[in-house]
């Protein structure tokens, strides 16, 4: 996985590239260095602390400063240190954002799951067990993410084919790997939530056929369903034609 990851407890809030960049900027010494002085400080740091807890130029700082607020790492304002206004231009300082790095390859979305059980726990109805809260949890924010989805795009009416493109955005997104067996079947090469699914293939797979039944469900896509078959080395989910969908088909073949 390569992501950044934010509060947002729903999505991803960058893409890989942006990731890759963020840890791109901190592979330099002096800017790595002074990221970390900058997150230990406990308060807004200037140019001037940032150059000397480093060692080089006023200058030199700046430029490496400025590359971490680019990449999100920081965020920069105006400020009278101690709180007196001086004559003159204020100077800037620097602080952490709230952006996390996290780097692996292939992606796992860890922090999904873990949201999804810690919903399923607090939301748990009287007549649920756990694994039924669980499994009601993942199919809730799978089809609130399909109707987003379809709320923004609005792709118009959803058979497979179209609908098997319109999902494939987001399977990219969440690290599925998706790829095209036929035109009405996708096969998900990586599981997100691996290694947690072989502890608990029964609730993560689950968990992971509902989180992707609703979002089917929420983008209104017509003769799709998430099936679960397991095969080594991929995603124990496949997006496929339904029965009728494949009754069609077979009637049109005869």
């Amino acid at each position: 996985m390569v992501g950044v990851v934010d509060s947002d407890r729903t999505a991803p809030a960058g893409t890989a590239d942006s990731a890759i960049e963020c840890v791109s900027v901190l592979s330099e010494d002096s800017r790595r260095r002074m990221f970390a002085f900058i997150r230990r400080a406990g308060h807004a740091v200037t140019r001037d602390e940032a150059a000397e807890s480093v060692g080089i130029s006023r200058k030199l700082a700046a430029f490496h400063l400025d590359k971490l607020v680019d990449a999100g790492l920081l965020r920069a304002r105006y400020e009278t240190p101690g709180g007196i206004r001086k004559v003159g231009r204020r100077p800037k300082v620097y602080e952490p954002s709230d952006a996390q790095i996290t780097v692996s390859i292939p992606d796992r979305r860890h922090e999904l799951l873990a949201d999804l059980l810690l919903d399923a726990v607090l939301t748990e109805e009287a007549d649920e067990n756990a694994t039924q809260a669980a499994l009601r949890t993942a199919r809730q924010r799978g089809r609130q993410l399909g109707a987003a989805a379809r709320e923004e795009t609005r792709p118009g009416r959803l058979g497979p084919e179209r609908g098997l493109t319109a999902c494939e955005g987001l399977l990219e997104e969440y690290g599925y790997e998706p790829a095209r067996e036929t035109s009405t079947r996708l096969r998900l090469r990586n599981c997100p939530f691996h290694p947690l699914a072989a502890k608990a293939p029964g609730l993560v797979c689950g968990m992971n056929q509902a989180f992707l039944s609703g979002y089917l469900t929420g983008l209104e896509v017509n003769g799709i369903e998430a099936v679960l078959a397991p095969e080594p080395g991929a995603c124990c989910v496949r997006l496929d034609p339904n029965d009728t969908d494949r009754d069609d088909q077979m009637s049109q073949d005869h």
